[in-house]
């Protein structure tokens, strides 16, 4: 079978004898003339005005900016922004007034070459761009504090223009509940102190801050209420398939746009499940978002979702960028020898307190249910030190569980990251 793995994809060997479970995306309907589909959002939007009536409705309009997802989101931002600039120029919004932010959060800066994939080459050359830098102080403004003392710092590019657009993509997201929407916000274009109130660990301990959640979601209630003191006039989303081809999209109000897509979401992703596995084999769904261990975590947290207490999740991600360019903090702590007790515990004490804690808080706690083989370019040397184990194929890992779980096992095998997710019924 072929698991997604980076850009091209990873073949694995399946013994017959395995009782292994595969669990597929349903084939969901891709929009044919995305171009089209998202123009034809953009002038029927939901919840507010068409983007030409809220050009219009500004008294002047000097500045627009554009906010889009960063290198690590397989996102077609491309399309979206095709469609978009059509319609802006249409309305008399010439190029030079526009201004692509990169929502990086806490990520590293973008590389020429994924610039291109983001915007497409005849807009890359049009329009300016710039990444937006959590830790830039010059780059930010002060609005002041959220009701629960979040400090508000937002980028002073975004907040100063004149009309402010979000564009992402809505997909399940193993703490924030659902990516797109007011994740575009925060994190994307707020400060790191920002960041770091909303991702705290106590935030991040939540039982609610995990894949689907979404309402009773910390995270999400304090994102929307700083989104909609930022504000936002237009907002275009989508929703996607393991192929990264539209199968949704919807325009307008930042916070119908979202739960229009998070329902849909919750009708085609999430798969019951009765028992859970002694064995479970995840990714992230392959090239961008099997960059870096970093990021490969969220698959982690896509295994802990089915795997018993006890049981093996086997992490199959590239990482092609290594632990990750500009997660230091991240990789000292998954080279600082403790156990993921302690981490997990110094954590929410706050002895540890430093941007990506979460990243490594959610790796100790399913570090602590179950024990988690690394398949990727990293050597075993690469890995840290922390309890993840290295081996050099899928069916190696796979062979190694069978020894302590025994060759009746039962086995997940999820190959398209969160395009499909197990949930345990109750």
């Amino acid at each position: 079978m072929k698991f997604d793995y980076g850009k091209n994809g990873l073949e694995i060997v399946l013994d017959p004898s395995w009782d292994a479970t595969i669990l597929r995306p349903k084939k969901l309907k891709i929009i044919e003339k995305p171009i089209e589909a998202i123009q034809n959002a953009i002038r029927k939007p939901m919840g507010t005005s068409s983007l030409e009536k809220v050009i219009n409705q500004k008294k002047e309009i000097n500045k627009i900016c554009i906010v889009v997802s960063d290198s690590t989101r397989p996102v077609p931002s491309y399309l979206i922004l095709e469609a978009l600039i059509k319609e802006l120029n249409a309305h008399g919004i010439s190029d030079n007034q526009i201004l692509i932010l990169i929502a990086t959060g806490f990520h590293r800066k973008s590389r020429n070459e994924e610039l291109e994939r983001i915007l497409g080459k005849d807009l890359k050359k049009r329009l300016k761009v710039i990444d937006h830098v959590a830790t830039d102080n010059k780059s930010l403004i002060n609005l002041g504090k959220a009701s629960d003392n979040t400090p508000i710092l937002i980028n002073k590019y975004y907040y100063q223009s004149d009309l402010k657009i979000l564009t992402g993509y809505v997909e399940p997201h193993f703490f924030y509940g659902f990516s797109g929407g007011r994740k575009s916000i925060v994190p994307g274009i707020v400060g790191a102190k920002t960041i770091q109130y909303n991702h705290s660990a106590e935030n991040v301990a939540d039982p609610y801050c995990r894949f689907g959640f979404y309402k009773k979601n910390p995270m999400h209630r304090n994102g929307m209420e700083i989104a909609n003191k930022v504000g936002a006039d237009f907002t275009i989303n989508v929703c996607i398939n393991e192929k990264h081809e539209i199968t949704q999209v919807a325009a307008g109000d930042l916070e119908q746009v979202h739960e229009h897509l998070v329902n849909y979401q919750l009708k085609h992703i999430f798969r019951e499940f009765s028992k859970p596995y002694d064995i479970v084999i995840c990714g992230n769904g392959g090239y961008p978002l099997d960059l870096n261990l970093y990021q490969a975590v969220k698959s982690m947290a896509i295994g802990e979702m089915g795997v018993k207490k006890g049981g093996t999740i086997i992490s199959v991600n590239e990482l092609s960028d290594g632990v990750g360019i500009g997660q230091e903090n991240f990789k000292e702590l998954v080279f600082s020898g403790k156990s993921p007790k302690k981490i997990y515990e110094q954590i929410l004490r706050k002895e540890i307190f430093v941007p990506d804690q979460w990243e490594i808080q959610i790796l100790a706690r399913i570090l602590m249910k179950a024990e988690i083989y690394i398949i990727s370019e990293l050597k075993e040397n690469e890995i840290g030190n922390i309890g993840l184990k290295y081996a050099p194929t899928v069916e190696d890992a796979i062979e190694s569980s069978l020894k302590k779980h025994g060759q009746s096992a039962k086995i997940l095998i999820l190959p398209s990251g969160p395009q499909i997710l197990p949930i345990l019924k109750n």
